[in-house]
């Protein structure tokens, strides 16, 4: 199954990319449905954003367990599954009445799917399909995250607009339903299942074993072994903060909070897709520049730059023009280039068998942090009725985890040797 002189495990990648992309879409769906959701029945602020908080939470907590799944049955197979219960669950969603039912639809099934189809699928491919220019492909399957929003949230915020949320749900899901084809046609579970090695692997490179073991007694394993090294609670914690502020904090929020300052949804919405252009760009960067330069510092550079954004973006709601395009740009290129970084630091720390599992730990933590970001951020709306607190704490902690992750890898607790920083070429 040669393309030409392409080797298959681009064709696999850019199928993955397309997948997560629409994933993305999926997930920034929520954010122009707060305030529909509110209008029509009645429901506050935080009320809506407790399901969304379900959905990022299970989106996380599914990770290392749908790690464990495309170990024993193939990533082929678990992304079809995965993308048949998101297709279901968001054409659910027209039918809802009550709250249950929005945490039902969107929250758990739509959590769980997602979950599936998530940083641990791009993880999982690149592990297995590379073994040069990891840092790259998983820069670009990242990024597909911001080019998700790209595309979907502005054509999102006109269908509200002009059509209301309901013909929303219909599109996402439709769309979902339109990719499954492609899994099934494009993906392979491994090189070998097309006769060939991984994309730089040496000719005499030992097969990807298919795993033997319980997928919940590997999962929970993997979790054993990296819970002993320090560097892996330390990324976990970092990643904890990431999830509050982005996917939690302003995925969720910003349009809302743009709607509450005068700011038409369509134009919020073009906010977070511009977001998404530097994202692109921003992710894509941080993949090339893991293979290259000391991963921690790249890290202390992201999230510092992340919380002088958000302490920022008070003032850009006070400024006329410039405010939130310039907080757009600033904050859009470091949105989520921490997770190269990050999944290159976990493979050093827990080791390359381990390391698409303990990654996905790893984004259960991020999407822990989501969800409380997310409900936190509803909650001081709804209290005090401003996002003002919300964005201040966000920056703090940011800064924070800015100094955190200089300690990776480093001091008198570690259990590994010295992390080389540069990948084979």
């Amino acid at each position: 199954m040669k393309t030409g002189r392409l080797h298959y495990a681009w064709v696999v990648a850019a199928t993955i990319f397309v997948v997560l992309l629409c994933a993305a879409g999926v997930r920034a769906t929520p954010s122009v449905f707060i305030v529909p959701l509110e209008r029509e029945f009645g429901w506050s602020r935080a009320l809506v954003s407790s399901a969304v908080s379900v959905n990022l939470v299970l989106y996380g907590l599914v990770g290392p367990f749908a790690a464990a799944l495309m170990q024993k049955f193939g990533i082929r197979r678990m992304t079809l599954v995965s993308l048949c219960v998101i297709a279901v669950g968001v054409a659910l969603t027209n039918f809802i009445h009550a709250p249950w039912q929005l945490v039902l639809f969107w929250g758990v099934l739509v959590g769980l799917g997602t979950g599936t189809t998530a940083m641990v699928l791009g993880a999982t491919v690149v592990q297995r399909w590379f073994v040069t220019r990891r840092g790259l492909v998983m820069g670009l399957l990242t990024a597909s995250t911001a080019t998700g929003q790209l595309v979907f949230l502005p054509l999102l915020a006109m269908l509200v607009e002009h059509h209301g949320w309901r013909a929303v749900s219909f599109t996402v899901a439709g769309v979902v339903a339109v990719i499954i084809p492609l899994v099934a046609l494009f993906v392979r579970d491994r090189p070998e299942d097309v006769g060939l090695k991984p994309f730089g692997a040496a000719p005499d490179a030992e097969p990807v074993k298919v795993s033997t073991v319980n997928p919940l007694a590997n999962a929970l394993g993997a979790l054993g072994r990296a819970s002993r090294h320090r560097d892996f609670w330390l990324l976990a914690g970092s990643f904890f903060i990431c999830g509050a502020t982005t996917n939690g904090l302003v995925g969720t929020h910003l349009i809302p909070a743009c709607m509450d300052h005068g700011i038409p949804e369509v134009r919020a919405a073009g906010l977070l897709a511009v977001m998404g252009i530097f994202d692109l760009v921003g992710t894509t960067a941080s993949g090339w520049m893991s293979d290259r330069f000391d991963n921690r510092w790249l890290l202390f550079w992201y999230y510092g730059l992340r919380g002088i954004a958000l302490l920022y973006l008070p003032s850009a709601f006070e400024m006329s023009l410039f405010g939130l395009p310039l907080f757009a740009v600033f904050y859009g290129l470091d949105w989520i280039a921490t997770v190269p970084p990050t999944v290159r630091l976990t493979t050093q720390t827990v080791g390359a068998e381990d390391g698409p599992i303990a990654f996905g730990w790893v984004v259960a933590a991020h999407q822990i942090g989501a969800g409380l970001g997310a409900l936190g951020a509803g909650v001081i709306r709804t209290s005090l009725e401003t996002y003002t607190p919300a964005w201040v704490v966000a920056g703090v902690i940011c800064l924070g985890a800015a100094l955190v992750v200089l300690r990776i890898g480093r001091g008198p607790a570690r259990t590994e040797p010295v992390m080389s920083t540069a990948a084979p070429h």
